[in-house]
């Protein structure tokens, strides 16, 4: 089979798949589950409504309750307004335009919204975003087509393996006295390679700070825009915020999800707003407005004469809204002109605006994350590449497989990594973890390459000799439970509560009056993370201290860092089954998130059984930083 059909078989499977688990959230959910998932706002309030690009109608509205609860809309997904007048046949589908925190615009291809709109609460689901998938499929396609292309297919044929990537050399050596050795040399390699350089950043290694030194030197070697994406919006903002800060003309495609003015102040609609061109905009856009609500102003119940008043008055503020288009184009195009980098998400990359634009690099930042099918819509936009990232750390979500390292879960990154070492610049240095927090990730997963900068290899909470514990739970009768497929271990989780509860009072007292403290607590799985929320909430010895504690999952805590980290292995079961703890990435972030102190509890009988947890006890074992959960007073937990 095909190199790219194999790819759309592992698409279609999990398309199907994410769409049945959609569906089946929308059909057999209620309303408040809907709501806490993240899927559905209500009830929503509208704030405006106006004629829009390619006359669609723009609605503009905000949610008004559970803003704690973090939702799924994003730009460009695929939305249902709906009345609880009547949820099943009063809805009307449109696209997001744009979204943040509290509120969206939603574009609707209608003259106005319909009478049912006006009758009882709205609210908006989200539906199942056939678009980032068809976006995918298609670009699959067009990189099948072109590898057979022999005259112009060599790059795609390169990147899939079909041909060989020649190593390249420059006599003129790459030195920035702000990079260490290994990040001067990751540079100089994307400088030097013709097809494909593969960057690979261990925790803490400062990959983003090298990546945005390779494209300031590639902006100053080719002189030509470059494209800078991400699989998620969140890396994508940090890339054009630390891009603008070193004074790189960046333009950010999509809405970002930071709520931050001056991230808002880079995408492209704003600076389509600030473009001098911009106010004849703002002329016609107030005549559109006259002429829509003045058509709006007849009733359903009028004769042939105001039937065609009406029409004539929307056709004219068409009319006028296609001369809008005209100077938005203008605008856009001036605005994307004068950009040296353009930053998107994967399948923001193919937004309408840019749709048609080609650029000599792309760099592809997390892209040990990114789905390979995504990947190949910007990839087909360049003619050399530039892959970010770290296959030991947290893999792509993929819903219709649990096997890690199969399928989709094989990203375009690992296969490059294995089949072309020599095109792999590591960086070595890590500027985050006492040196013994790291000593093990290194020795098991980085071939003990990993070094600690001085300034970080022996810092610590004042008066504390432990940088890196475990603390083992066995035969305790810390036995874990499952309900409904959910998985907690109480008794690990009081245990944990008490240890931090003993302590925190006496690192806190440590600190000088210029530092602070941060401790995150983790756990694998959502049903412990929720038990140590309210273990925390009520024991009131904690409850100063709230503010610097986090308690999350390992996928939420990816890109963070805290001076003190808790985990909470949660298994422990006679049969020693770890479910995905076996995936050890995922244990790797977890583990490096920790600055100055990690304390690891858990059950040795049960996660003993993996070669990863049992090594790693005998680390903590030989620097004398084991210890039995019998060593404190568990009568009461």
């Amino acid at each position: 089979m095909n190199y790219f059909d194999k790819l759309i078989t592992l698409l279609r499977e999990e398309q199907q798949f994410d769409r049945l688990q959609h569906e089946t959230l929308l059909l057999k959910s209620g309303l408040n589950e809907r709501r806490m998932q993240g899927v559905t706002w209500f009830p929503i309030q509208l704030i405006d409504t106006e004629l829009g690009r390619g006359d669609y109608l723009s609605v503009s509205l905000n949610r008004t309750n559970h803003y704690d609860v973090d939702h799924k809309f994003r730009f460009g997904m695929p939305v249902s307004l709906f009345s609880n007048h009547d949820p099943e046949r009063d809805r009307i589908d449109g696209i997001i335009s744009s979204v943040n925190r509290d509120g969206m615009r939603i574009s609707f291809r209608v003259d106005e919204l319909p009478e049912w709109s006006r009758r009882g609460k709205l609210g908006v689901d989200l539906l199942f975003d056939e678009y980032s998938y068809r976006e995918m499929f298609n670009a699959l396609e067009k990189g099948k087509e072109l590898s057979k292309d022999t005259k112009q297919g060599g790059f795609v044929r390169k990147l899939i393996g079909e041909e060989s990537i020649p190593m390249e050399s420059n006599e003129e050596f790459f030195v920035h006295p702000n990079l260490n050795v290994s990040q001067n040399n990751a540079v100089q390699q994307i400088l030097e390679a013709n097809t494909v350089a593969l960057l690979h950043g261990p925790p803490g290694t400062g990959k983003t700070t090298t990546l945005i030194k390779a494209v300031k030197a590639l902006l100053k070697q080719e002189s030509k825009q470059l494209l800078v994406v991400a699989p998620s919006n969140t890396a994508v903002d940090l890339l054009t915020e630390r891009l603008d800060a070193v004074g790189v003309a960046v333009t950010r495609i999509g809405n970002p999800v930071k709520v931050s003015e001056h991230l808002q102040e880079l995408t492209l609609d704003a600076k389509i707003d600030r473009h001098p061109a911009n106010k004849d905009i703002k002329i016609l856009q107030k005549q559109v407005r006259a002429y829509t609500e003045m058509a709006q102003k007849y009733k359903r119940s009028f004769g042939k004469a105001e039937r065609e008043q009406r029409k004539a008055l929307f056709d004219e503020a068409h009319r006028i809204r296609k001369e809008v288009d005209q100077i938005q184009d203008f605008i856009s195009a001036d605005v994307l002109d004068k950009s040296q980098v353009i930053t998107a998400t994967l399948v923001g990359s193919n937004h309408e605006v840019i749709r048609n634009r080609g650029y000599e690099t792309v760099i592809i930042d997390e892209a040990a994350q990114a789905l390979e099918p995504a990947c190949w819509i910007p990839i087909l936009k360049a003619h050399r590449l530039v892959l970010a990232g770290d296959h030991n750390q947290l893999s792509p979500t993929v819903k219709s497989s649990k096997i890690a390292g199969h399928g989709l879960s094989h990203t375009l990154f690992e296969k490059l990594v294995d089949h072309n070492p020599q095109l792999v610049s590591l960086l070595d240095i890590q500027y985050r973890m006492n040196e013994q927090i790291m000593q093990y990730p290194s020795v098991a997963l980085y071939d003990g390459l990993l070094k600690a900068d001085s300034a970080v290899a022996h810092w610590t909470i004042a008066g504390d000799s432990e940088p890196v514990l475990f603390i083992d739970t066995a035969g305790a009768g810390f036995e874990e439970t499952e309900i409904d497929g959910a998985i907690f271990n109480s008794g690990e989780a009081h245990f944990l509560t008490s240890h931090l509860n003993g302590h925190i009072g006496a690192w806190t007292a440590s600190l000088s009056i210029e530092e602070s403290l941060t401790i995150g607590v983790i756990a694998p799985y959502r049903r412990q993370v929720l038990l140590l929320q309210e273990i925390f909430e009520g024991e009131g010895g904690l409850k100063p201290f709230a503010d610097l504690i986090k308690i999350q999952t390992i996928d939420s805590f990816q890109g963070q860092e805290k001076d003190i980290i808790y985990i909470s292995l949660t298994r422990s079961n006679a049969e020693q089954q770890i479910g995905f703890l076996s995936d050890v990435r995922r244990m790797n972030v977890a583990m490096t998130r920790a600055k100055k102190k990690l304390v690891v509890i858990g059950d040795s009988a049960t996660i003993g059984s993996n070669s990863f947890y049992r090594e790693f006890i005998a680390y903590t074992e030989a620097i004398g930083h084991y210890h039995s959960v019998w060593e404190w007073d568990i009568s009461a937990i």
